[in-house]
C-alpha cells in the first residue's frame, strides 16, 4: 500500500498535488456549468453545439504542441505556469461575469473556448513535464499516476457539487468559483519560482539538440511510442468526449437535469479513479498492457451502449471511466519514463497534443451521431476504435518479434 502512494515522500510533491487538486475540482465545476449552459439555454438540447466547444477547446493543442513543448523545455516551467494559470483564472472570470449578469451568447462562449484552448496548449506541457523536476525518476510513473488520481478524484466530487450548485445558484456563479481555485495554484508555482532549490532543474534545450521539431523526430524514431500513440489517439475519438454523449443522453433519453448530469460524470469518474489508483500500484506500462486494456476498453463501450436502465448505465461508466483512465495514463507513464529529460517537454506536448487533437477531432463527430442516431451510436462507434486500437498494437507486437527471430537467426 505505502508502495502507492511513495511519490508523497516528496514535501514538494504534496504542496504541488494539493494546489493541483483544488485547480481540478473547480476546473470540473466549470466544465459541468459550461456543458449545462450550452445544450439547456444557448442551443437547445444540441450536442453539436458541445462537440464544437470541444474542437475550440482541444484543436489549439494539436496545431501549437510543436512550439509549447519547446518552450517548455526552453525556460522556467514554473514562471511559465505562473503566466499560464493567470491567463486562465481571467478566461474563467470573464465567462463567469457574462453569464452571471445574462449576457453570454453562444458566440461568446465559442470564443472563450478558442482563448481557454490557446492558453491550455501552453499550460499542459509544461505542468506534466513540471512533475519530472519535482520528483525523482524512480517515483515518475507513481507521481503521474497520483496526478491522474487528484484530477479523476475531483471529476469524481466535481460534477456532482456542480450539479447541486447550478440548481440552487446558477451556472454563472459555478464558473465564477473556478476562477477563485486557481489562486492555490498560482500561490503554488510563485512559491517554486522562489524557492528554486526545490525542484530538479531540468537540462536546459540551449545545450544541445534545440530545434522545436525534435519532439517529433524523437519519437519517431521509437516505434514503441508511434503505436502507443496510435493506440491511444483510437481510444480517445469517442471516449475524452464523454460529455457531449453524456449529456444527449441524459438529456434525451433519460430526460434529466443538471443533477442527473452531474451524477453521470461523476460515475463514469470513479472508474477513472480506481483506473489511476491501479496505474500507480503496477510496474512501469508496456505495449502489451495497453493491448488489453484496449481490449477492455471496447468490451466497456459496448456494455455501456446495451445499456437501457438509468443504474445499468451508471454502472458500466464506472467500467467504462476505469478502461479509458487506465489507457490514457498508461501512454502518459510510457512516454515520460522512455523519453530523455532534454526532450521530455517536447515529448509530453506531442503525446497530449494526441491524446487532446483525436478528442478536438471526435468532439464534432460524437455530437452529430448524438443528434442524428443517438448517444448510444457514439459509443458504439468507440467500441469499434477500441477494437482497431488492439489490432494496432497486435500488429506491433508480432512484428517485433518477427524482428527479433531474424536477428538471432543471422546470429545463429
Amino acid at each position: 500500500m505505502l508502495q502507492t502512494f511513495r511519490s508523497l515522500e516528496s514535501r514538494y510533491f504534496r504542496v504541488w498535488l494539493g494546489s493541483v487538486f483544488v485547480s481540478n475540482m473547480g476546473t470540473w465545476l466549470q466544465r459541468t456549468a459550461q456543458d449545462w449552459l450550452v445544450i439547456a439555454f444557448l442551443s437547445k438540447d444540441n450536442a453539436t453545439a458541445i462537440g464544437i466547444v470541444v474542437l475550440l477547446q482541444y484543436i489549439p493543442q494539436l496545431v501549437l504542441s510543436p512550439f509549447t513543448g519547446f518552450l517548455a523545455d526552453y525556460i522556467d516551467r514554473a514562471r511559465l505556469l505562473f503566466i499560464t494559470q493567470l491567463l486562465l483564472m481571467s478566461t474563467s472570470l470573464t465567462l463567469g461575469i457574462l453569464a452571471v449578469s445574462e449576457l453570454v451568447t453562444l458566440n461568446h462562449l465559442y470564443l472563450l473556448a478558442l482563448i481557454h484552448g490557446v492558453v491550455v496548449a501552453f499550460d499542459i506541457p509544461a505542468r506534466h513535464a513540471f512533475v519530472s523536476d519535482i520528483v525523482s525518476e524512480k517515483k515518475l510513473t507513481n507521481a503521474v499516476s497520483l496526478n491522474s488520481v487528484s484530477f479523476n478524484s475531483a471529476r469524481l466530487i466535481g460534477p456532482a457539487i456542480a450539479g447541486v450548485l447550478i440548481a440552487s445558484t446558477s451556472t454563472g456563479w459555478v464558473i465564477l468559483m473556478n476562477a477563485m481555485s486557481y489562486i492555490p495554484m498560482l500561490c503554488c508555482v510563485l512559491w517554486f519560482s522562489l524557492k528554486s532549490s526545490c525542484v530538479f532543474k531540468h537540462q536546459s534545450s540551449t545545450k544541445g539538440p534545440n530545434k522545436i521539431s525534435d519532439g517529433f523526430v524523437y519519437i519517431s524514431s521509437r516505434r514503441e511510442m508511434v503505436v502507443a500513440l496510435a493506440m491511444v489517439s483510437c481510444v480517445c475519438v469517442t471516449g475524452m468526449s464523454f460529455a457531449v454523449y453524456l449529456s444527449s443522453i441524459n438529456v434525451n433519453e433519460f430526460h434529466g437535469g443538471a443533477m442527473q448530469y452531474g451524477l453521470l460524470v461523476s460515475m463514469m469518474a470513479v472508474g477513472s479513479i480506481t483506473g489511476a489508483v491501479l496505474t500507480a500500484s503496477l510496474p512501469a506500462p508496456t505495449v502489451r498492457r495497453m493491448i488489453y486494456v484496449a481490449t477492455a476498453y471496447a468490451v466497456a463501450c459496448f456494455c455501456v451502449a446495451m445499456s437501457d436502465s438509468m443504474w445499468m448505465f451508471c454502472i458500466t461508466l464506472v467500467f467504462l471511466g476505469m478502461t479509458l483512465q487506465l489507457m490514457t495514463t498508461s501512454v502518459n507513464a510510457f512516454m515520460q519514463i522512455s523519453s530523455d529529460k532534454r526532450y521530455k517537454g517536447r515529448v509530453m506536448a506531442v503525446a497530449i497534443s494526441v491524446i487532446l487533437g483525436s478528442t478536438a477531432l471526435g468532439g464534432p463527430i460524437v455530437g452529430w451521431l448524438c443528434d442524428e442516431f443517438g448517444g448510444r451510436y457514439a459509443i458504439g462507434l468507440g467500441a469499434l476504435l477500441g477494437i482497431i486500437a488492439c489490432i494496432i498494437g497486435i500488429v506491433s507486437l508480432s512484428r517485433s518479434s518477427c524482428t527479433i527471430v531474424s536477428k538471432m537467426e543471422l546470429k545463429g
